[in-house]
């Protein structure tokens, strides 16, 4: 039920994006498998994207891994804290990338809470990129790694989400793009409460 990969192959990163809200994202670490449908996720529009990290074609140690073919992982380091899950798409050379902000967790909860130091879970165990990175387990040793691999994958079981419960709007955390962080490149399931707060 993996996403095949020709399915990462695709230019429009922004209608990918809205695209893999509902589907499901599963890790398995030490033979423990963590997972949930995603319900929010971000657009990088690649080169002409100022939000992007790859923006004016930029390369560097970090960003190497966006100019690579799609339907691979991207993982950095944001912050010098917190870990973020980047899927990148299109073909080789077109740096784009979707960020996962928030997934509903359906399945490994005890183990998400442990990672997460969370007794009792609430909503942020898996809201925010950094929460669903800590919450799977998800490290920049799998920087690069196949989202075809049997460590992380993406799996369409079907849900699906009418046009009336899917909200757009600006990205979070961007406001040193300029002009492009308006841009309505955040994809969300509207009322989830796994997803971020601003605009929920």
């Amino acid at each position: 039920m993996k996403l095949p990969e020709t399915y990462y192959h695709s230019a429009d990163v922004v209608a990918l994006s809205r695209d893999l809200l509902g589907k499901y994202l599963f890790t398995c670490i030490d033979g423990i498998t963590t997972g949930g449908y995603i319900v929010e996720t971000e657009a990088y529009n690649g080169a002409i994207d100022k939000a992007s990290h790859a923006y004016g074609n930029k390369q560097t140690p970090r960003t190497q891994t966006m100019f690579m073919q799609g339907g691979i992982s991207y993982v950095y380091l944001c912050y010098g804290i917190h870990e973020m899950f980047n899927i990148v798409t299109s073909v080789e050379g077109q740096p784009h990338a979707i960020l996962i902000r928030a997934i509903n967790p359906t399945e490994g909860l005890e183990l998400m809470q442990l990672r997460r130091n969370m007794p009792v879970v609430k909503p942020n165990i898996t809201s925010g990129p950094g929460s669903v990175a800590k919450a799977l387990g998800i490290s920049r040793k799998i920087n690069t790694l196949s989202l075809q691999s049997d460590v992380i994958w993406i799996e369409d079981r079907g849900l699906s989400y009418p046009d009336s419960e899917i909200m757009a709007g600006p990205r979070i955390g961007v406001s040193y793009a300029a002009e492009d962080a308006l841009l309505p490149y955040r994809f969300y399931v509207k009322g989830n409460i796994y997803v971020s707060k601003p605009n929920k």
